[in-house]
């Protein structure tokens, strides 16, 4: 799915309040020691410095980058959990959040709008968040899920796509 929506540009909506991504970023962990625990992380960085616009069908740079948003990782809700059970079944962090209110309360994920991003998820060994700074991260960075931000669909074909493939969007759909 992720591929369909990068192919044509995938966008994803950021509110004041905090809204999920969709497609839902999920992944399949192989690899891990089956008994040490680990803890699960995602952050959003900024692919680059641009500000963009969707100008006659396509995304173009329009500009310098607004100033970076406090950083913030998102910590998987399971975490910390066995090698084991992290790789049973696919992991999903479908209760991340993307805001673009920047005095957020709710550990949300701070972007700027018209920004574009790349998600990366970290897997660190460590038995609670405490011990996290000790430890060594992996991080992960798919290409087909970065995304540009924005308050309302641009590409009437993302607006499409995220209407046929979203069980929350079928007030959308004919």
């Amino acid at each position: 799915l992720w591929d369909s929506f990068h192919d044509i540009g995938t966008e994803m909506i950021i509110t004041k309040a905090g809204r999920r991504m969709f497609p839902t970023y999920k992944a399949s962990i192989s690899g891990l020691d089956p008994n040490a625990k680990y803890i699960l992380l995602m952050d959003i960085v900024p692919m680059d410095d641009n500000r963009y616009k969707y100008h006659n069908s396509e995304w173009v740079v329009s500009g310098k980058a607004e100033p970076l948003m406090p950083g913030r990782l998102y910590i998987h809700p399971d975490s910390p959990a066995t090698g084991t059970q992290w790789m049973k079944q696919s992991v999903t962090f479908h209760k991340l959040k993307l805001t673009n209110n920047a005095m957020d309360q709710q550990g949300h994920i701070i972007l700027n709008s018209m920004h574009k991003y790349q998600p990366r998820l970290h897997i660190v060994q460590a038995n609670d968040v405490y011990s996290l700074r000790w430890n060594s991260f992996s991080t992960f960075a798919f290409p087909e899920t970065s995304f540009i931000a924005v308050t309302a669909y641009q590409n009437e074909k993302i607006t499409q796509l995220k209407i046929d493939n979203n069980p929350f969007a079928k007030g959308f759909r004919d």
